[in-house]
Order: C-alpha cells, then sequence, then structure tokens
C-alpha cells in the first residue's frame, strides 16, 4: 500500500545535496523549473544528473548551494511538463519538512556513522 503524499516527512536541514537527490529525485534548475531526475551517477565531488527530459547537467556536491537551498525551501515556478512529474510527487515534496533538530540524516544503512 502507497505511503500518503500529505504525511508530513522530516530531514535534516544540512544534508549533503547528493543524498538529498537520492531520495527525492527531483532537480531545480536555474530559471526555476523543477524536473524528474532519472538517472543519478555521483563521481567524488561531482556528479552526472539526467532528467526525464533528456537534459543532462554536471553538478557539485554542496550543503549550500542554490539548488540545496531551493530544494529545502521548496523554491520553483513550475514543474517540467516534459518531465511529466506526478501529482502525488509533488504533494509529497510539498508536505516534506526541513528541520535543524529533528529528522532523518539520509544516512546509508552500510555508514552508520557519517
Amino acid at each position: 500500500m502507497p505511503t500518503d503524499p500529505t504525511k508530513a516527512r522530516y530531514y535534516r536541514k544540512q544534508v549533503p545535496l547528493f543524498r538529498l537527490v537520492e531520495k527525492m529525485k527531483l532537480w531545480p534548475s536555474r530559471r526555476g523549473i523543477l524536473h524528474g531526475v532519472r538517472d543519478f551517477e555521483p563521481r567524488g565531488v561531482h556528479a552526472i544528473i539526467v532528467t526525464h527530459c533528456g537534459k543532462r547537467m554536471v553538478v557539485r556536491d554542496s550543503k549550500t548551494s542554490r539548488s540545496a537551498r531551493w530544494l529545502r525551501n521548496k523554491l520553483f515556478v513550475e514543474a517540467c511538463p516534459q518531465c511529466q512529474i506526478p501529482e502525488w510527487k509533488l504533494q509529497k515534496y510539498a508536505a516534506t519538512r526541513f528541520r535543524r533538530d529533528y529528522g532523518s540524516f539520509l544516512r546509508d544503512e552500510d555508514d552508520p556513522g557519517r
């Protein structure tokens, strides 16, 4: 049974950008368009993101970058019409909360110390 998309989810505020993108599968472009991530391939401090609409970007991992701030603060103008992000995913994204002192660290299961 799928989870309720309107249920609040809590994540820590200063999680690494790559873990946040891997979890949410969303990417805000510089023009404010929210894209769905089809393929995410980390390569050290950089990663290659391929969206559902076919755009390919090389991004850098940063907790304080524009894209990390926009994901945390839910700043976007519209969802990409070519990516066709489902409505339940946008509702789930809108219900996500970021707190400094409460929520998941988005750690890997095999890496409890990070």
